[in-house]
């Protein structure tokens, strides 16, 4: 293989990695809009993480094409192969986190329209959480390090916990005052995406492992998500039942 042919193949796969960065900084971009537009009660963040959402998109068909493009001229093998394939993957879970964010912030502008809620900081908090996670996740794909890929794997069930306090707190606040259940419902919604978001962020991180070893991880994914149950977990806090 001639040089040049070498330089060339390893532009393609520069600016698929290139393009992956940049499409997952733009969802780490509109995931924290979306967080702090809740947190802070801001419409103009809530409407930037909204109006992301179409760049995403056009970036993850630019992805998707420079690998399909890798693919059909180049015909990679071994970890070539693993990288570009792992590209079309983690593109697709960043445009579902990216969905994650906009759904967030069409809520949040219903959020802020009504009365504060004391609840919504508990929500901001879990949503800071999945996107240090997804930053986390990023992070370890740039420096292709397996060991920081499994680490955000091992801490998914972080978010579930968090997932789990918040959907009892707000059985609890619909139960005590009917009148909140409109509201609430919102916020159960909101606490959901960013659960999803935290999945996709430990999708990512099992692509991640597996491009720069070829080996998938081989325990099951740690998750505390009781809340498609009959019943809800006891709460450790007061020893009893939810």
């Amino acid at each position: 293989m001639s040089e040049h042919i070498v330089r060339s193949f390893s532009e393609q796969l520069e600016a698929l990695n290139n393009g992956v960065a940049q499409m997952g900084g733009l969802v780490e971009t509109q995931f924290a809009n979306a967080i702090e537009a809740i947190a802070k009660r801001d419409g103009k963040l809530a409407e930037g993480a909204i109006g992301i959402d179409e760049r995403v998109d056009k970036l993850q068909h630019v992805v998707e094409e420079q690998a399909l493009r890798v693919l059909a001229l180049r015909q990679p093998m071994a970890v070539d192969l693993r990288a570009t394939l792992a590209a079309i993957k983690i593109a697709s879970e960043l445009e579902r986190i990216g969905d994650y964010g906009k759904n967030i912030g069409k809520r949040a502008l219903i959020l802020n329209s009504e009365p504060p809620i004391r609840l919504t900081q508990s929500l901001a908090r879990m949503g800071r959480q999945a996107l240090s996670q997804l930053k986390a996740v990023l992070d370890a794909y740039s420096n292709r390090d397996a060991a920081a890929a499994q680490a955000v794997w091992l801490h998914d069930e972080e978010i579930d916990e968090l997932y789990n306090s918040l959907f009892r707190e707000l059985l609890t606040y619909m139960m005590e005052d009917p009148r909140t259940i409109g509201l609430c419902t919102h916020l159960l919604f909101i606490a959901k995406n960013i659960e999803r978001a935290g999945d996709h962020a430990t999708n990512i991180a099992e692509t991640v492992y597996l491009m720069v070893t070829g080996n998938r991880l081989q325990v099951e994914r740690p998750k505390a998500d009781y809340t498609a149950g009959a019943a809800l977990p006891p709460d450790p806090k007061s020893g009893a039942g939810a």
